[in-house]
């Protein structure tokens, strides 16, 4: 596997060249060299459905989806987040947006997805999330037909980001088989491990998703060093194999930045504030691997609806 420590040391070594004048566009240019080291070959095929989600909140799981995007979109995606967080959406907050309309406008009151749809910034697209609506399970045949037909018109994205709700509730559950990657967040903390732990834990023992052979990543944030992380990550893949038979990917770890701190503060994603922080690049690195690496079934957009809805008519 190839060592995410080593590739961040030797970009970290080359970050000061060129930055002493013109800031901005040296920051550009370094950006771009950055991704050119990072880019891996072209990916052809449908659109790729990644969620995000964790065992419990206040591990950046938000955070990393939305700076997900924005490294995917530097590598010529067209990609778009959906906030599927349906108590607490946050999506837009973190990016300093008030959407006119949300999933619920969607949902409950017919709005196609082009009206509530919002292009950011950034060069990516999101979705606003339906805070204070409950469980997608309780809606009307009609509500889940709306539903299908206008979550199909993202089938133009390369890459679609479904950041979910922390927990184990019966949404985050579908759109974790939904998705062609479900990547689990977590932090050092015990509680964290603990949570994310539950999550696989479920997985593993409903019967309903046995069949689906769901390719399921791990992503430790926030740590001190790449050591620290793979402890956790060790010690999460093992238990998972061992007792619950159930691989779980290492796709990597971010750093405990304090650009990221100051990124929420601001609204704005760390990708933006700083490119070349050590959190951007473990970013960078980890959207890099997860290229290189194909789903195990290119299910597509269509048939992430099926497997949510049971059928996409």
């Amino acid at each position: 596997m190839e060592d995410q420590a080593e590739r961040l040391r030797e970009i970290m070594r080359q970050r000061g060249t060129g930055q002493d004048t013109g800031e901005g566009k040296a920051k550009a240019k370094a950006a771009r060299a950055g991704d050119a080291a990072l880019q891996p070959p072209a990916r052809a095929g449908k659109t790729r459905v990644i969620t995000i989600t964790s065992g419990k909140g206040g591990v950046g799981k938000t955070n990393v989806s939305v700076n997900m995007a924005l490294a995917y979109a530097r590598l010529g995606k067209k990609v778009v987040v959906m906030d599927a967080d349906l108590g607490l959406a946050n999506v837009n907050i973190m990016l300093n947006m008030v959407p006119k309309f949300t999933l619920y406008d969607m949902i409950r009151k017919n709005k196609p997805m082009k009206e509530i749809m919002v292009e950011t910034d950034y060069g990516i697209s999101i979705v606003a999330g339906a805070s204070g609506f409950s469980q997608i399970a309780n809606l009307t045949d009609k509500e889940r037909q709306n539903f299908i037909k206008e979550l199909d018109t993202l089938s133009f994205a390369d890459i679609i980001i479904i950041d979910t709700s922390a927990g184990v509730s019966s949404n985050v559950l579908d759109f974790i088989a939904a998705a062609d990657d479900a990547v689990i967040v977590t932090t050092p903390e015990p509680t964290a491990i603990t949570d994310a732990y539950g999550i696989i834990k479920i997985i593993a023992s409903e019967s309903r998703y046995e069949a689906l052979d769901m390719d399921l990543k791990l992503v430790v944030n926030r740590v001190k060093s790449a050591v620290e992380a793979k402890k956790v990550a060790d010690r999460m893949t093992h238990i998972a194999g061992q007792f619950l038979n159930l691989k779980v990917d290492y796709l990597g770890f971010i750093y405990d930045d304090s650009v990221v701190s100051q990124a929420v503060i601001r609204q704005r994603p760390f990708m933006v504030i700083d490119p070349r922080c050590k959190a951007s690049i473990c970013v960078q690195h980890i959207v890099g691997k997860m290229e290189k690496r194909e789903p195990k079934q290119t299910k597509g957009f269509a048939s992430m609806l099926k497997r949510l809805f049971g059928k996409a008519e």
